[in-house]
């Protein structure tokens, strides 16, 4: 018999979500997480983002979620390479200090691709896939803190309904700037130029 991590037998249904997909060793943690330690966990398999000493943690994205993710990647990468930027994915996101989110796509101008952390005064445009599990991170507590690390466009996309939500900055806040639905058409300006057909990510 293989080993398998703690005890698991092969092909065992997990008892909990924890048992398989979170390391244990971010479960006994009792001190706040710093950038540095933040940093030192290295690439893993959950989304594991930083949140002003806690841990945001969710399992890996779904294949609806990844073909959603590259469809807009593609839509976006004429009008960003035309304007100098790049798309990038899955990126360490520095809001703060205490602030490392790893949105699905950003538009930006990279300064140093060496760099473990892309600060937020680089990204024009942050965007992410909202799942049902997400929706409420992602519309509440992800808007607020794009807004006040001073990006200017955030883009939020309903998974299920294809549903596009752009917001762009306002002072310290947000304000939507339109919705798009399937069916629709969504045209940016800004950061880069691009017809975007909601259904049409999933081709």
């Amino acid at each position: 018999m293989e080993d398998t991590p703690d005890g698991i037998e092969p092909n065992a249904a997990p008892a909990r979500l924890t048992d398989v997909v979170i390391p244990p060793h971010l479960l006994d943690r009792t001190e706040p997480w710093t950038e540095q330690a933040y940093l030192a966990l290295g690439e893993t398999v959950p989304r594991i983002e930083l949140l002003d000493g806690g841990l945001l943690i969710g399992p890996p994205a779904s294949l609806r979620h990844q073909v959603l993710v590259g469809g807009l990647a593609d839509a976006l990468a004429a009008g960003a390479s035309a304007g100098g930027l790049d798309v990038l994915p899955m990126i360490n996101l520095r809001l703060s200090g205490r602030r490392i989110l790893n949105p699905d796509l950003v538009v930006t101008a990279v300064s140093d691709v060496d760099a473990l952390c892309v600060p937020a005064a680089e990204v024009l445009m942050v965007v992410e896939v909202a799942a049902p599990h997400t929706i409420v991170i992602d519309s509440l507590v992800k808007l607020q803190c794009y807004a006040a690390a001073g990006i200017e466009l955030y883009l939020l996309i309903e998974q299920e309904t294809l549903t596009m939500h752009l917001y762009q900055r306002q002072g310290g806040h947000y304000v939507e700037r339109s919705v798009t639905k399937a069916g629709e058409v969504l045209e940016l300006t800004e950061p880069v130029r691009a017809t975007i057909h909601p259904e049409e990510l999933l081709a």
